[in-house]
């Protein structure tokens, strides 16, 4: 087995980077690895870590017939803390490499588990905030926005909102006494004409928040802190229990559910309603005649509007005709010299590359808190340790695939130029992307194809209109 050696100097363990290298040399010696290389990152990269971001380019176009294990002096010196060293640790798995620390437990999962258990992972300044609002919590005052169906009163306590009430005790009974599914609620509030505090359209994901929340028992619970009777409750105990036993059921006969990568994710919309189509992956079973039974995944996109809301129709295209379709045809376009219109707006493109890295910062934040969920249910017992891995894994592949897109996007605008070289640039990349298309991996794809084209808009006749970037 190959190791790679990743180091970091850091002002919590005093190891030079001399030594480290010396005891992971060691470390293969005496472990019967081979020395494949070392990684590293001084204590001057201001969180950047071009180092690990050069370790995990090698585990992608490393060659995958040989095992590769990551070795460290420990599992917390993967990152500036204990968060940064779990995003990282969970990244190296999903690449395919084990990870091996020289010093802590030799199970390096479990290892991560005990040391999330036993410290505090965030800064002081966090654990001092946290702190405050824990006190808070405990007097039972709101803080953030009120859930639906409440307001904040006096006292910063819960109030009802009539009109929303109504609105959240229909959907309990319509779960229980109508045995209607979380879908078929969604679409019975949007043909009422019933709208949510936003004045937007009912989901599947709001209907189900409603149902799990425990704040309709009369209870506010934030951060650890439970306070029971705080404000008028919207649910009885007893039917809350049905309703959680009735969606656990649920959840727990159904197999477990797999992340699946769409090439086209956020540019393509629907011609009918104009949302966007999402990525959804079925798998069905069936008997042949001989009684063999068999199976099969289908992958497609579908409009989000029904799949979540339960509007617009079953709009959907395979994922493999689709992405082959919009190659097809940015090829055609590109070959027919018809290609990049030439921007005249120069500060409206700037911001436009501005806005996106806002919005995948805020992507990275938000799969940074499903880790940190994942890791911090598994230390509490509330999630095996196996669950955890598998969900963690997950996510960090999500994480990845964001961090390349921003990498691209923080790149084109610290390379900001004037619109006519910009669109000669934006040219011989697709000429690249289709010329190499076949050996890019996923995360370059995604985001070559975000640089190229802002939106696809799809109709039921296989016809779609792409739309390139100015």
């Amino acid at each position: 087995m190959r190791a790679i050696g990743y180091f970091r100097e850091s002002a919590v363990h005093d190891e030079t980077l001399a030594q480290q290298n010396k005891a992971f040399l060691e470390f293969c010696e005496r472990e019967g690895y081979e020395v494949a290389g070392t990684f590293v990152d001084g204590a001057s990269s201001n969180g950047h870590a071009p180092g690990f971001r050069q370790l995990l380019s090698y585990l992608r176009e490393r060659d995958k017939s040989g095992f590769v294990v990551v070795v460290v002096p420990r599992i917390e010196s993967l990152g500036g803390d204990l968060r940064d060293a779990a995003r990282r640790y969970f990244q190296l798995e999903g690449l395919g490499a084990q990870v091996a620390a020289m010093q802590g437990a030799e199970d390096a999962t479990a290892g991560l588990v005990t040391a999330w258990n036993s410290q505090e992972a965030g800064s002081t300044l966090s654990d001092r905030v946290r702190a405050a609002m824990r006190r808070k919590a405990v007097k039972g005052e709101v803080l953030g926005r009120p859930p639906y169906g409440y307001k904040v009163g006096s006292r910063r306590r819960l109030e009802l909102i009539p009109e929303e009430a109504v609105v959240v005790r229909y959907i309990y009974r319509l779960y229980l006494n109508e045995n209607m599914g979380i879908r078929l609620i969604a679409r019975r509030l949007n043909e009422e004409g019933l709208k949510t505090r936003r004045g937007g359209n009912w989901s599947m994901v709001s209907i189900r928040d409603i149902l799990r929340n425990r704040v309709y028992l009369g209870t506010y619970s934030r951060f650890g802190v439970k306070v029971p009777g705080s404000h008028t409750p919207l649910a009885s105990p007893e039917d809350f229990r049905l309703v959680q036993d009735r969606l656990s059921a649920r959840r727990t006969s159904q197999s477990p559910r797999v992340a699946s990568q769409f090439l086209l994710s956020g540019i393509t919309y629907c011609g009918h309603c104009g949302n966007k189509l999402i990525g959804v992956s079925r798998k069905q079973t069936w008997k042949r005649r001989s009684g063999e039974q068999v199976s099969n995944s289908y992958r497609y996109y579908q409009c989000e509007s029904r799949t979540n809301q339960s509007v617009c129709s079953y709009h959907t295209r395979r994922a493999d005709e689709l992405e082959a379709q919009v190659r097809a045809i940015l090829g055609e376009t590109f070959a027919a010299g018809n290609i990049f219109p030439l921007a005249g707006d120069e500060t409206a493109v700037l911001t436009e590359r501005e806005q996106e890295r806002d919005r995948l910062r805020s992507r990275l934040r938000s799969i940074d808190r499903r880790l940190d969920g994942y890791v911090d249910a598994a230390a509490k017992g509330r999630l095996s340790t196996e669950k955890m891995h598998k969900l963690s894994i997950a996510a960090a592949g999500d994480r990845l695939t964001v961090e390349d897109a921003l990498d691209a996007v923080d790149r084109r605008i610290g390379e900001h130029v004037d619109a006519a070289e910009r669109k000669r640039r934006r040219e011989r990349d697709v000429a690249r992307l289709l010329d190499t298309w076949d050996e890019l991996g996923f995360g370059e794809l995604h985001s070559g194809l975000r640089d190229a084209i802002s939106r696809i808009t799809v109709t039921d006749n296989d016809a779609i209109k792409i739309s390139l970037r100015a």
